[in-house]
């Protein structure tokens, strides 16, 4: 897979990261919203605020958190940060979260990235790919990883084809943005949106791609956390 490079762009732009952490977690079974669970002994958001800041690409973040909560303002509270974090409300919606860490970035950010909290084990050089592509000119980047299953489509409970696997990518975050593209896609976002991606295709911008990681995989389940707990062992705690 090769990374794209669409002529000079703002290779010193400001870049904005923008961490969606207002899921519920109702699949985890904890009670509680999943950025709160703890992987090794820290909050899901403590793991991927600290990807982001190990990546080094950032020069603002912002979270965006469900309302009122306490908690997840604490677990960034705990991390040592060097760059400036605004905490925002999230929205009834994950466009409206997105749309929110939007309107927070400061005006002189050109470039944003939108980084699932769930995603805490991303690697830092998944970050720096992205945004690496925006530099060289591309308005919107998204990493990804080759499908391994081979994938149905089902209606009715009857399949109705089988689309190439070749053809197919598992979508990752950080997806990667010019901030007046995203802003632009999301004044009209619509429904049925999974990712900001999707609205860059709905308006005609190309989105390009570079590689993802396996580590960056979305917390979502109980056998997730697990992995993600194996994977944040020392390597004397390894077995």
């Amino acid at each position: 897979m090769s990374e794209t490079s669409s002529g000079p762009g703002p290779s010193t732009a400001q870049v904005g990261v923008i961490i969606v952490a207002g899921g519920a977690g109702q699949r985890l079974g904890r009670g509680i919203p999943k950025a709160q669970v703890h992987v090794a002994g820290r909050s899901i958001l403590h793991h991927s605020l600290r990807g982001v800041l190990d990546a080094g690409v950032a020069t603002e973040i912002c979270v965006v958190v469900p309302a009122g909560d306490t908690a997840l303002r604490q677990a960034i509270a705990d991390v040592t940060i060097d760059v400036p974090v605004r905490l925002v409300d999230g929205g009834a919606t994950r466009p409206d979260s997105v749309a929110a860490g939007l309107a927070a970035l400061s005006p002189a950010t050109a470039l944003v990235l939108v980084h699932d909290a769930a995603r805490a084990l991303t690697p830092p050089e998944v970050f720096r790919r992205v945004v690496a592509a925006l530099q060289s000119g591309a308005d919107a980047v998204i990493p990804v990883i080759p499908v391994v299953d081979t994938i149905k489509t089902v209606q009715d409970a009857l399949v109705t084809g089988t689309p190439p696997r070749d053809t197919l990518r598992a979508v990752q975050t950080p997806q990667g943005f010019t901030v007046e593209a995203l802003r632009r896609a999301h004044q009209d976002p619509g429904a049925g949106v999974t990712d900001d991606a999707m609205l860059m295709e709905r308006l005609g911008i190309p989105v390009h791609v570079v590689e993802g990681a396996d580590a960056a995989f979305k917390i979502t389940t109980a056998q997730d956390l697990q992995l993600a707990e194996i994977l944040t062992r020392t390597p004397t705690e390894t077995v």
